[in-house]
């Protein structure tokens, strides 16, 4: 007797973003749009890449982003305000309700850490979403350890391990080898979407860009990888109902 397998094999989407990105935020609720109405969405693997907007940054709890932006951009408080409305109704546009007047300037090397540890036990797509949520809606502090953990145990993940790793600093290689990989392909923006190492998408474009990009790297892809009929030897089983 033969079955189809549909679980071995799955198209890789790699994409390189920041937590202090509103337009890999936006981007994100753009490629879960294209894989809600994707009809094989379960044969799709998301891998979330390192990538930091400003690896100097120095977390200050006590500026608002808006001080931070004027002063990194020269710019005056008031015009880094205006810069952020077209993002306010763009992120409005996609379910997301930006809260600037909350967001606390952070660096962000530790997340990316947290997003390398969450992706260990299958967590990284949840633990990114949770992460966005809490810098740019919630007003969390995302370099701080006790937001980690908070993520965590919504997640159900192991916090004491969590901190032991955040201390030890034991994935920051990970977020190093992602951020090297990115230079290495001319990465200079995110958020960027790699699908099948095949096609990338460049920011948070329209939905039909990622509904196309989407569906053209699967069908390529599925081509070479299609599904694999396996042999089975039956034999004496038990199920949820009965041994026989």
């Amino acid at each position: 007797m033969t079955i189809k397998d549909t679980t071995l094999n799955k198209m890789k989407i790699e994409i390189w973003s920041d937590i202090a990105c509103p337009f890999c935020y936006i981007g994100k609720h753009k490629l879960d749009k294209a894989l809600t109405n994707f009809a094989n969405s379960n044969q799709i693997e998301i891998v979330w890449k390192s990538y930091q907007l400003d690896l100097n940054l120095k977390t200050d709890t006590t500026k608002s982003i808006y001080q931070s932006l004027a002063e990194s951009k020269g710019i005056t408080l008031s015009y880094a305000k205006q810069m952020t409305a077209g993002v306010l109704e763009m992120g409005h546009a996609n379910g997301i309700a930006f809260n600037f007047d909350k967001t606390i300037p952070a660096n962000t090397l530790r997340a990316h850490q947290f997003l390398h540890f969450a992706a260990h036990y299958g967590k990284q797509s949840e633990a990114k979403e949770m992460l966005f949520e809490a810098y740019f809606i919630n007003g969390l502090n995302v370099d701080d350890i006790e937001t980690f953990s908070l993520i965590a145990t919504l997640l159900n993940l192991d916090t004491s391990k969590l901190k032991d790793d955040l201390l030890n600093q034991t994935y920051l290689k990970e977020v190093q080898d992602d951020i090297e990989e990115a230079r290495k392909m001319n990465i200079s923006g995110v958020p960027y979407f790699v699908f099948d190492r095949k096609y990338a998408i460049s920011g948070a474009q329209d939905d039909s860009v990622f509904i196309n990009t989407l569906q053209k790297a699967f069908d390529e892809w599925h081509l070479l990888n299609p599904l694999k009929d396996i042999e089975i030897s039956k034999g004496n089983v038990c199920t949820n109902n009965e041994c026989k």
